[in-house]
């Protein structure tokens, strides 16, 4: 997703919604989040799963030291000790492996995933080990650029919500969904947004 359309999300959702507005005034616009499609964006969301964004970050550097892109030909050759240096857990590299050879022998097809409708991208990678509903929505939006997908799973985006709409406790996902329904069709910029926000507002 580009700059510009992220800043003309945004601005469509302050002139509705009032806590959008006052959280931009605040905290202005988010830079753009992009990954690579296929194998080396999927590498670089999976590994951050369930970990901070700064540990995230450093693995991302060490895996693209060893290959920038990452690909799955590549990841396949380098064995456990390198690629737990990076920082990936045993699970994590158990689940790359298996979708680099996914990538290889055509289960997973970049351009036909991207071809697709956004619940159907979701669909189609849920089906691969170790990707579950936030990784394939967080895909859609840094690797497909998808500007209304809204990743209600993330915890930062939850209490970045809380903290915009000063609501008294984090919201579950399906509240957050609801909070933010009338952001459609821009829940993407909104959550790049929330993300922004949660890190950076006074």
């Amino acid at each position: 997703m580009e700059q510009g359309t992220i800043n003309h999300g945004l601005d469509v959702l302050a002139s509705c919604d009032r806590d959008v507005a006052a959280g931009l005034e605040l905290a202005g616009y988010p830079a753009p989040r992009v990954r690579a499609e296929g194998f080396a964006g999927l590498s670089e969301i999976i590994a951050a799963q369930q970990i901070s964004a700064t540990a995230a970050a450093s693995i991302r550097a060490r895996l693209a030291a060893l290959g920038d892109p990452m690909s799955p030909g590549l990841f396949l050759e380098l064995d456990d000790d390198t690629l737990r240096a990076t920082g990936l857990s045993r699970p994590k590299i158990a689940y790359l492996r298996g979708i680099a050879r996914a990538e290889q022998d055509g289960r997973l097809d970049p351009e036909r995933i991207a071809a697709l409708e956004d619940d159907a991208v979701v669909a189609a990678l849920v089906n691969l080990k170790g990707i579950g509903r936030w990784t394939a929505e967080v895909y859609l939006l840094f690797s497909l650029g998808r500007r209304d997908v809204f990743p209600a799973d993330d915890l930062a985006l939850q209490e970045g919500l809380r903290r915009l709409m000063r609501l008294d406790d984090r919201p579950t996902a399906t509240a957050a969904r609801e909070l933010i329904a009338h952001w459609t069709p821009w829940r993407g910029v909104g959550a790049l947004f929330l993300w922004h926000y949660y890190k950076g507002a006074p």
